[in-house]
């Protein structure tokens, strides 16, 4: 089929294409939201609960419209409306926030925001597996994941140096509100790119399916929903990288070197994402992935045992690998194991579940922290990492069925 076609190492126009959108997507959305809770409380004079419950609410939003958006697309049997649509919410409410003149306007528009990369983002993966033959899949979701991680590091390296000449001495707001309206450029050029990439099918001709949602996901199977509960396991030790953050100033990292760290994540997360995917290819998702675990559980004892010195960059850039396998082969073993014309089921419910279990991840975190000290967090989540890959390896099964 035309949109399988090779291109470029594998990789065909369809996940080129996608992967150019979702990193204009990010440079747009990274513009905006490292800089939105200053915005809601230097300028709207909104507290801390006011951003906690903006922000709390928005991502919560995205991955229950994630675990509903999936399933629809495989009703209708077409993802592309739902990828078109998703971006293209997305877009529209940039400017907005731009005119924004009270928190109570921000939590409506980061609402509709977290609504549109709710009901795209499945769809989109399952437009990645149907446009890939299955020798590339883990190359393919690793481009994507690259692209959307270098958007991470592109928009707040562009919203840092932008902001001082954007700045106006009689009006504080003027930064902010240029920063929201140049984001917008990006996201335009996103929703444009989109018009050029093709409907896809799954291969075994099925247009769509018939069943509920509850049907559906008895339909996808006991080795996915033991995927999911592994998945989930790892969830729930995959804290907030706020911890990560902190934990850094803790140990001596000033205001002018986090936000540092926080790129160096970023850019070791897209290096990795490619090579991850094809390692899987060539040896198989599981050993790849359950190394992925491994790994998180070594870079949580080594934040629970540095202390200052270059070692916090060597475990930022141990987290970005992990991300990286784990954002990549996720993908990649759900597109082995389910059936295609189930797909967005499955994304939806794996990517949805695993997000809504990131605020008790994050609240157990915080309460040890609180009670017992950083390093009780971060043994937590190298105990249960540890754990998921015994079961990982123990439990899943590398095939359909």
């Amino acid at each position: 089929m035309s949109i399988r076609k090779r291109l470029l190492g594998g990789l065909s126009r369809n996940v080129i294409l996608l992967g150019i959108v979702s990193m204009l997507t990010d440079v747009s959305s990274e513009m905006i939201f490292p800089i939105l809770p200053l915005f809601l409380v230097n300028i709207l004079h909104a507290d801390a609960s006011i951003v906690g419950l903006v922000e709390g609410v928005a991502e919560s939003t995205a991955d229950i419209t994630k675990l509903f958006s999936g399933w629809w697309s495989d009703k209708i049997g077409k993802r592309k409306p739902f990828v078109l649509f998703g971006y293209g919410l997305s877009t529209v409410t940039k400017p907005l926030f731009a005119i924004a003149t009270m928190w109570q306007s921000v939590f409506v528009i980061r609402f509709a925001d977290r609504v549109g990369k709710g009901l795209r983002v499945s769809a989109r993966d399952v437009m990645v597996v149907e446009s890939t033959e299955k020798r590339f899949m883990g190359k393919a979701f690793g481009f994507r994941k690259m692209m959307d991680s270098l958007g991470a590091v592109i928009g707040p390296l562009l919203a840092f140096a932008l902001l001082p000449l954007l700045a106006s001495a009689t009006d504080p707001s003027a930064a902010y509100r240029n920063i929201f309206w140049l984001s917008v450029i990006p996201a335009a050029l996103a929703v444009i790119l989109i018009f050029l990439v093709k409907e896809t099918e799954p291969r075994n001709g099925n247009h769509h399916i018939r069943y509920s949602f509850k049907v559906s996901l008895q339909h996808l199977g006991p080795n996915f929903k033991m995927l999911l509960f592994v998945s989930l396991l790892l969830a729930l030790s995959n804290f907030s990288v706020a911890f990560l953050i902190l934990r850094a100033y803790d140990l001596g990292y000033g205001l002018a070197i986090v936000p540092l760290l926080y790129v160096a994540f970023n850019i070791t997360y897209a290096a990795f994402a490619i090579p991850a995917g094809a390692l899987s290819d060539k040896l198989g998702r599981k050993p790849v992935l359950a190394f992925g675990h491994v790994l998180f559980a070594l870079t949580c004892l080594g934040f629970m045992l540095s202390g200052d010195g270059l070692t916090m960059w060597l475990l930022f850039g141990l987290y970005g690998i992990f991300l990286a396998i784990r954002e990549t082969l996720q993908r990649a073993f759900i597109a082995d194991i389910v059936e295609e014309d189930l797909l967005g089921t499955a994304f939806g419910s794996l990517q949805g579940a695993c997000g809504l279990a990131a605020l008790p991840a994050s609240l157990i975190a915080g309460i040890l922290w609180q009670v017992y000290g950083a390093q009780a967090a971060f043994m937590f989540g190298a105990v249960v990492a540890l754990v998921s890959a015994v079961l990982l390896v123990l439990l899943v099964k590398e095939k359909k069925g």
